[in-house]
């Protein structure tokens, strides 16, 4: 988290969703579980809501572009929505690489409803992880294009980075710790 967001967090009585963003490998899916279990919220995995012909592209190894991302992000805000107009709590797992894709998930909700956190970690680490990694269809071979296409969060985003180094229960701790008034 920058400076300026240390101590600043989430009511816990408060609608929202956390997206937890970052390049495949990063830990979103275990880090999200976990997240939700300690959170008493739902985990949806961002995955999951791909078009089969995104998931075959990604498979063979060919980027997907905005064009292949729009409509999955479009149903992954809609997804958010709902979750905040009742009243419940959301984990999402998204990679969310740009800037525009994170507005396009936040839609119109202030950072106090719909947070990001990015889960930060070298291409080193996540090459290892994805090395050991099976049953998925993300091909290691894209990794180096979602680095390319990553735009790190700037100050004004408002978005809690955690570096992925620590283990999986350190990183949530940090992170339900940053999210919850103090």
């Amino acid at each position: 988290m920058s400076g300026s967001e240390e101590g600043k967090g989430i009511s816990p009585s408060s609608p929202f969703a956390v997206i937890l963003m970052g390049v495949s490998g990063s830990g979103k899916s275990t880090i999200g579980s976990a997240l939700a279990r300690e959170w008493k919220a739902d985990f949806k995995d961002g995955d999951a809501y791909h078009p089969q012909k995104n998931k075959a592209k990604m498979s063979k190894g060919v980027p997907l572009d905005d064009e292949d991302r729009k409509p999955w992000l479009d149903t992954l805000a809609k997804l958010i929505d709902t979750y905040v107009k009742a009243n419940k709590r959301l984990v999402l797992a998204c990679s969310a690489l740009k800037l525009s894709y994170r507005s396009i998930l936040r839609g119109k909700y202030a950072e106090d409803v719909v947070r990001v956190v990015l889960l930060n970690g070298t291409a080193e680490v996540i090459k290892e992880r994805l090395r050991l990694r099976k049953d998925h269809f993300f091909n290691a071979k894209l990794l180096k294009s979602q680095f390319a296409t990553l735009e790190i969060p700037q100050s004004s985003e408002k978005v809690f980075s955690v570096s992925i180094v620590d283990p999986s229960a350190e990183v949530v701790s940090t992170i339900l710790k940053a999210l919850t008034p103090s």
